[in-house]
């Protein structure tokens, strides 16, 4: 009996550890924080009420939204098939999208792990799990991470032991910064990042969550220069020629026309892009392979009505009015570089082995690393390490039926779609969820009086505002001449050079499995209804591009202004400029950012303060244009400019 009892008690612990080691191993446990609804800040919006109910009788057939309440669509409109293109947004569409931007990272973990090495550089997971534990629950809108050694970064060094700002933010109660998800397999725990890293905020005063307000003091470029492979980034910076950082010209590859070419020096390219994304401003990113340092500021996602989508407009076609262009174009490019590969020529000039090899030559994981004496291609190096076969990159991405052509609805000529779900039914999901997000109700303390309310629409309309911000949600849907808007114009060209790979817009009907079989059909996009020249402004491919006209819901949540988010002003009227609010970890006013937007001698200000920091005009971040002043100068007193801004920090989706 004895011998029975010795013998389970070494047993249980053995268990144990086996089937923890099984799920570690076999299972892969992953984790990504999911708020609950009571957690939060706008809990009473449509996006809560809408998943109660059982049914939304609502299709959407390329971008066009059809209803008809307690009947079969399908009776009513024969077209509405999947062959066809509809989409039926139901409840387990949205609860799926809401899960996917919280928790779907669609592989991206193994790029920004193995290869950027987010955590491999002076900011370790530990020192991560350490700032998560050091919060006791209290929730941040910034999460300091204390850095492990020491390290200098465009002339400025860090020492072992300094915290930096991530802008990563927790909710209160949760050890988990939102956004972030954690993988663990292979014996090692990766971290990667969903769509709401960038789109949900804090809220200071309360710890809920802001569904749709975006993270306006996300560190990313911070971040992503402490990474040792940042080089992995070249192409969002300001490095446009890759032969100026040839050291060693033995250190070649053979390139896909079957010639010697030599590969840059890693620490030199290395030294370029962390001296650039250095200066990247909190909030901003430069979502772009153009070579153009020309960061963007993360934009909200209150989104219905607010189509074209993106700073430029180029997300005008496809489901959900172009949204779905938009939401994934965030990782079927952005979050994994590699994905550029087949039209690294077309696309940056740069062949794809020269490409392949340049991003791969310094990887943080020693198995993703290429070394260009090994006699082995860059690509066929790559192809022998590729989780996700058969496509460009290691994300979960399936090709466009032209590829390797790009179009209106993917600008690298990939769609996000995850094994065993539908073509294109996680961004679907993403989309129809983000048109049920609305911005919080206005705090009553902050909610001016029916007399001031009343005089700020009157002005609205005086002042000529409503010409371009019209309707429900304050758009006129339009995108208009960089030239005319007079803001800095160098992100309104951004995707010009794919008219050099443009093509059809095409994709597969709704119910094609992934990954895609050899057989599977292709349909065409319908741009019907579209203005061509619009598509040609939002890429970029006339006139020097253009600029989306912005709706106007969710203000309060979305300071700073203007698509280079350099309309930016503190609490007190004299930090006016991103140098003085955001680098210097000041959240932008909302009342004093809107008054600067309106105001000459206030916007003059603001913009002689970002000209004068060389990390804003090397980003070209000024704050300039949109010169549509209601002040005295153009003949409004002081009374009707504070209403204005009183009335549109008020404005709700309808």
């Amino acid at each position: 009996m004895r011998k029975s009892k010795r013998l389970l008690l070494w047993l249980i612990p053995i268990a144990i550890a086996a089937a923890l080691w099984l799920i570690a191993n076999v299972v892969e446990p992953e984790y990504a924080y999911v708020p609950p609804a009571h957690k939060l800040e706008n809990s009473n919006s449509t996006q809560i009420q809408v998943r109660q109910t059982d049914v939304i009788r609502q299709y959407d057939l390329w971008g066009k939204t059809l209803t008809v309440p307690g009947t079969a669509l399908q009776d009513q409109h024969p077209r509405l098939t999947a062959a066809n293109g509809a989409v039926e947004v139901n409840k387990e569409l949205l609860a799926l999208g809401r899960r996917t931007m919280y928790e779907e990272s669609f592989g991206n973990e193994v790029f920004l792990t193995d290869i950027l090495g987010i955590v491999d550089g002076p900011m370790k997971l530990k020192n991560v799990a350490k700032a998560l534990a050091e919060l006791k629950g209290r929730g941040t809108t910034n999460l300091r991470v204390e850095l492990d050694q020491d390290v200098t970064i465009g002339g400025k060094t860090f020492r072992k032991g300094d915290k930096i700002d991530t802008g990563f933010d927790v909710a209160k109660g949760a050890y988990s910064p939102i956004g972030v998800t954690f993988k663990y397999a292979e014996g090692k725990t990766r971290i990667g990042v969903s769509c709401m890293a960038c789109h949900a905020t804090v809220n200071r005063d309360t710890g809920r969550v802001v569904e749709g307000a975006p993270n306006s003091d996300l560190n990313l470029g911070l971040m992503l220069a402490l990474a040792p492979n940042s080089a992995a980034y070249f192409t969002h910076t300001d490095v446009a020629n890759l032969v100026d950082y040839v050291k060693n010209g033995q250190r070649t590859v053979i390139n896909s026309k079957g010639q010697a070419e030599a590969l840059p020096d890693p620490a030199l390219l290395e030294k370029a892009v962390d001296d650039n994304l250095i200066k990247w401003a909190p909030g901003n990113f430069d979502t772009t392979v153009d070579k153009v340092s020309d960061v963007t500021q993360i934009p909200d996602m209150f989104t219905k009505g607010d189509h074209p989508y993106s700073w430029s407009g180029f997300a005008i076609a496809g489901p959900f009015k172009g949204l779905s262009t938009f939401s994934n174009n965030v990782h079927a490019q952005n979050t994994d570089t590699l994905s550029q590969t087949e039209v690294s020529e077309p696309l940056m000039g740069i062949d794809k082995e020269i490409y392949v090899g340049t991003i791969l030559q310094n990887a943080a994981h020693r198995k993703f690393r290429y070394d260009p004496s090994s006699g082995l291609k860059p690509t066929e190096f790559f192809d022998r390490l590729d989780p996700n076969p058969g496509t460009p990159g290691v994300n979960e991405v399936i090709k466009i039926p032209n590829f390797p052509k790009v179009s209106a609805i993917a600008p690298n000529g990939l769609y996000i779609s995850s094994p065993g779900f539908k073509a294109g039914e996680q961004v679907n999901a993403m989309s129809a969820y983000q048109n049920t997000v609305h911005p919080p109700e206005t705090d009553k303390a902050e909610t001016s009086d029916a007399k001031t309310h009343s005089l700020g629409a009157e002005v609205f309309k005086k002042a000529q505002c409503i010409t371009c911000h019209a309707g429900d949600y304050f758009t006129n849907n339009r995108i208009l001449r960089a030239a005319e808007i007079g803001t800095e114009p160098a992100r309104a060209k951004a995707f010009h050079f794919t008219q050099n790979a443009f093509g059809e817009a095409e994709f597969y009907p709704p119910d094609t499995p992934v990954p895609i079989p050899p057989d599977a059909k292709a349909t065409k996009v319908p741009l019907d209804g579209i203005d061509p020249e619009q598509i040609q402004l939002g890429f970029g491919h006339k006139s020097g591009g253009g600029y989306k006209v912005k709706g106007l819901i969710g203000l309060r949540w979305s300071a700073p202004y203007l698509h280079d988010g350099g309309v930016a002003v503190g609490p007190e009227l004299s930090q006016a400029g991103v140098p003085a609010t955001l680098m210097k970890g000041i959240h932008p006013d909302p009342y004093n950012s809107l008054k600067a937007l309106i105001d000459r001698k206030l916007r003059l200000r603001v913009v002689e303060a970002n000209r004068k920091d060389s990390r804003l005009r090397d980003t070209h971040v000024t704050g300039q244009g949109h010169e549509y002043w209601v002040d005295e100068s153009s003949g409004f007193t002081q009374e009707q400019q504070d209403a204005l801004v009183k009335y549109l920090l008020q404005l709700k989706m309808k």
